[in-house]
């Protein structure tokens, strides 16, 4: 299931604006910002999809009966591209536990590439709801990699994949390699085309370095 929730206006699409704008991008604790909002709007769209049970609670004058999250989920973000939403996820899930991937993009001399995944920190994800966040979904390799990296640490009850703009190639490789039935495509944006050196257009450039700075 795939659920693009930038088909219509709203504050989602005015952020991604300014967030693919190379002029307003030279501002990267805009960028960050702004990364960090549509992150925290994920949040409330994935939280209309998780369990809750009805508790009692005093108030000053009474007894109201509300839904509060049966329990809480894990927030995982491939580093370090994935900060900036990560922190949205946990403004609004403030309770989650957290989990941290590294990998890169490790190229030969004639610009070819292979995926290389280097560590993972983080708890248990058994039978828990699991948010696997990363801004970008080129060809969807690094993120089928942080999968099965997750997945040693038990098998999630339902899990939540969340790119900000993904590519069509890329959703296609992954609905076609994770086996797990029990997972939810999120983006803001399904773009059609991806370079030679796997990048997405229009896209948005890389997201990390406009985080953080560029790297050597």
């Amino acid at each position: 299931m795939v659920k693009n929730i930038g088909i219509s206006g709203s504050l989602f699409t005015q952020f991604l604006a300014e967030i693919r704008d190379q002029n307003i991008q030279l501002d990267s604790m805009r960028f960050r910002k702004n990364m960090e909002r549509t992150g925290e709007i994920f949040a409330y769209e994935v939280s209309k999809k998780l369990e809750y049970v009805t508790e009692k609670i005093q108030t000053p004058l009474g007894i109201a009966e509300v839904p509060i999250l049966k329990r809480q989920p894990v927030i995982a973000s491939i580093l370090r591209a994935g900060l900036p939403m990560h922190q949205g996820f946990l403004n609004f899930f403030d309770k989650a536990e957290n989990s941290f991937i590294t990998s890169y993009r490790k190229y030969d001399k004639d610009g070819s590439f292979d995926i290389k995944f280097e560590h993972i920190s983080g708890p248990s994800i058994e039978g828990k709801d699991l948010i696997l966040c990363d801004p970008m979904l080129a060809t969807g390799a690094s993120m089928l990699l942080a999968y099965k990296a997750l997945i040693n640490k038990g098998i999630p009850r339902h899990t939540h994949i969340v790119s900000l703009i993904a590519s069509k190639e890329g959703i296609d490789f992954l609905q076609k390699n994770l086996v797990n039935k029990n997972i939810t495509f999120w983006t803001g944006a399904i773009d059609d085309e991806l370079t030679v050196k796997s990048y997405i257009v229009p896209g948005l450039g890389d997201a990390g370095d406009l985080a953080f700075g560029i790297k050597e």
